[in-house]
């Protein structure tokens, strides 16, 4: 397994692949093709921020059944995708900043794909060819403006609103890890990715029938059961298999917004 990630050193942002407690430094982002600048740098030292800087923010909904129960929807017969401003990225160890303190505003955990190659029209059979690698994510969701306004777009993408990372993780099977979202030490979320209806291939080639996916752009594949409103306070820690956490706190955004 490879591991990939963003990291500031001195304000500088810049790309390296972790080895170990060490940080080799990317001429470039990694998704654009990985070649070492020569330094190497202790992971210790260094800021971790977001491990990518997506030119599309797409989700997906309906992905587990339990969580289309529990939402009180029925199933599609095909992914549901739309959406999410880049903007609304929040690096590991950053404050998620609820936008509107008396609206209900849930946490849902998933697993991020990072696209490596540019993809349009691909079938399932050739879809993982254009993956970079995968990473793990929280849609934030204010479920009042999702009710209300019917659109996804907007009750989703306020700032800070997609936690991400820390890392990026290349040559790992995704098909069948554990994933959880303890919310302040208490499990809230706990699945399987081997429950999603749809896999990360038939995502890929699905919503590259509709879209061109560049490299670097970021798919979230949907959420389990269990989702549950934050506060001002909280701690989250996302967890997927065996790697890294993804750890954010909760906090109030800056006045209130019309």
């Amino acid at each position: 397994m490879q591991t990939f990630g963003g990291f500031r050193s001195n304000g500088e942002l810049f790309y390296g692949e972790v080895r170990g407690d060490s940080v080799h430094v990317l001429t470039k982002p990694y998704w654009l093709g990985v070649e070492f600048y020569g330094r190497v740098l202790p992971l210790g030292d260094l800021q971790i921020d977001l491990p990518v800087a997506p030119s599309k923010l797409i989700a997906v909904g309906l992905n587990y059944a339990d969580h289309i129960k529990e939402m009180k929807r029925t199933p599609l017969g095909t992914p549901l995708i739309w959406f999410k401003a880049p903007t609304s990225l929040l690096p590991h160890g950053g404050t998620i900043e609820i936008a509107f303190p008396e609206h209900k505003t849930d946490f849902e955990v998933e697993l991020g794909i990072v696209l490596g190659t540019t993809a349009k029209n691909v079938s399932v059979d050739r879809a993982l060819e254009h993956v970079f690698g995968y990473t793990l994510g929280e849609d934030i969701s204010d479920r009042d403006l999702q009710t209300s306004e019917k659109q996804f777009g907007r009750c989703k993408s306020f700032d800070t609103y997609t936690p991400v990372g820390p890392f990026v993780y290349r040559e790992v099977d995704v098909r069948d890890l554990e994933i959880t979202l303890r919310q302040n030490g208490e499990v809230k979320q706990q699945a399987r990715t081997s429950q999603m209806i749809y896999s990360v291939a038939e995502i890929v080639a699905f919503a590259s029938q509709s879209l061109t996916l560049l490299p670097g752009d970021l798919i979230l594949t949907g959420t389990p059961s269990g989702v549950g409103p934050i506060q001002p306070g909280d701690e989250l820690e996302a967890r997927l298999g065996d790697w890294p956490p993804l750890r954010n706190s909760v906090g109030l955004g800056g006045g209130s917004r019309k």
